[in-house]
């Protein structure tokens, strides 16, 4: 890996990393806050996950426990999808301009709050808007690798960024379980009592340990292209993931998908003409940015068919004829082993990409994921069948997830890390909101009847491993395709972006 391409700022003058490193040592000898900053910062990305994944054992008690219907219901997951997809690119641009360390704290006490909301009533109302606060934590990630390439030492900053990005699958393998086990055992505001808890443990190591920022991006903050991408986002995620309910052909999800066309249309023609963008589109459109864009993309569709896919199947009736009966905590913990393998493959990314570059490290891991759906096609009867698809799986999306933000840093200058890291994620959640609704897609249009409800057939879940091989098979395309430059300069890129 190129010291160069993870360090040097575009802009004249600013400080390097390194010495922003050093004045860090020099501010504390022992070096302890130096040691804990990618634990802590680990830790937030850990949080996230579990906000975004803790609601899901609850969905299916959650009309009764709220009195309210299943589709009020599911905008819990539905508001913070959406508010992390707004929050990231936003919060990743400020971070970037006023620094990432008030950013960062301030997206965890967001997050913190919404918890508490969350604990505290049982009204559907504030329960969706509190969800919509905690989706604010999914800027967490792109923040806090920006920071660790800003004050970690060369040859740390591929395996703190790996690990960072694995986060989110260690997040959700051990979010699903614990979920579970609450849901089984206790009332279920329990569940988020105990994230209000972490959150507040989190925020106040973090604001303890991480240093502030040196590296900032001159300029003022684009308000018009917040608002610009904030309203495209929201009406094109909220026709994703709602469509199914509305409708496909339904007035209100053709409109929203209209009008997210248009207005992204508009956006970005507004982006090129904006002297200080809350995007750089020029230099997002370069093959080295785009390519592990869309990459992302493919790659979050295919860990999120894991996760969504495998709870389910082993918990389905016996009488379905290829059904565990498991219970919910059972189902999670299925996921367990892969959440394991993510923590010990990450610095083995961080590894392949400093001796053969992160783009072997992207082909590799989403062609792992691509045999693991194979695998998950023709042996999905077995429990040790279906813990080991999944755990390839997890596996796969461990090498490629940790690749990807190593990619985007040797592409970018060093004062747009965390926007052009947050638009990397929100690529990521984009692909996630696309997998949710191809899958409750598939799921409910191949069933049987069972005792009277329908259940999806074991061929709807063949067809869902089987688009999700696909995906990951077209990714590892994709990965193949990005362009590697022997020596790269960011100043350079994007000055050669712009002319």
């Amino acid at each position: 890996m190129d010291d160069q391409t993870l360090h040097a700022p575009a802009a004249p003058g600013a400080p390097a990393p390194p010495a922003a490193a050093a004045r860090t040592a020099a501010a504390d000898p022992g070096g302890l806050r130096q040691r804990l900053i990618v634990p802590v910062l680990a830790f937030g990305g850990i949080l996230m996950a579990l906000a975004q994944t803790l609601v899901v054992p609850l969905l299916p008690d959650l009309p009764r426990l709220t009195h309210s219907s299943a589709t009020d219901v599911s905008w819990m997951v539905t508001a913070t999808l959406v508010a992390g997809a707004v929050c990231t690119p936003v919060l990743g641009r400020a971070g970037d301009m006023y620094g990432k360390r008030p950013m960062l704290l301030g997206a965890l006490v967001v997050m913190t709050l919404g918890s508490a909301l969350c604990a505290s009533t049982s009204d559907i109302r504030i329960l969706i808007a509190a969800r919509a606060l905690q989706g604010a934590a999914s800027a967490v990630i792109p923040l806090s690798i920006s920071i660790l390439r800003e004050h970690l030492p060369p040859d740390r900053i591929a395996s703190g960024a790996a690990i960072m990005s694995s986060t989110v699958g260690v997040g959700a393998a051990f979010g699903l379980p614990l979920a579970g086990l609450v849901v089984q055992h206790a009332d279920w505001h329990v569940l988020f009592w105990v994230t209000t808890a972490l959150g507040a443990l989190g925020t106040a190591a973090a604001w303890w340990v991480v240093p502030g920022s040196s590296v900032r991006s001159p300029g003022r903050f684009d308000v018009v292209g917040a608002i610009g991408l904030s309203v495209g986002l929201v009406c094109g995620l909220l026709a994703v993931s709602k469509g199914g309910d509305w409708g496909w052909t339904s007035t209100r999800t053709l409109g929203l998908l209209a009008a997210a066309a248009v207005i992204l249309v508009v956006w970005g023609y507004q982006q090129t003409r904006t002297r200080d963008p809350l995007v750089d589109v020029r230099l997002a459109r370069t093959p080295r940015v785009l390519i592990p864009h869309i990459a992302a993309l493919l790659t979050g569709f295919g860990f999120y068919a894991n996760s969504l896919s495998t709870a389910q199947l082993v918990q389905a009736p016996k009488e379905t004829g290829y059904g565990l009966g498991l219970s919910i905590v059972a189902g999670g913990l299925c996921l367990l082993p892969g959440g394991v393998c993510m923590v010990l493959l990450s610095p083995v990314s961080a590894r392949i990409s400093a001796r053969r570059g992160p783009k072997l490290a992207l082909a590799l891991g989403t062609g792992c994921m691509a045999v693991g759906y194979l695998v998950r096609m023709t042996t999905s009867h077995d429990l040790w069948t279906i813990i080991v698809g999944a755990t390839v799986v997890s596996s796969g999306t461990a090498l490629a997830y940790s690749a990807l933000p190593t990619l985007i840093m040797q592409a970018v200058p060093a004062e747009q890390t965390a926007a052009a890291n947050g638009l990397n994620v929100l690529m990521r959640t984009v692909g996630q909101a696309l997998c949710s609704t191809v899958v409750a897609v598939l799921l409910t249009q191949f069933t049987m009847n069972i005792g009277g409800h329908a259940l999806p057939t074991l061929h709807a879940y063949i067809l869902v491993f089987g688009v999700a091989g696909l995906l990951a098979t077209a990714a590892c395309a994709t990965a193949c395709m990005i362009p590697t430059a022997k020596q790269h300069q960011p100043a350079k890129a994007v000055d050669a972006a712009r002319a």
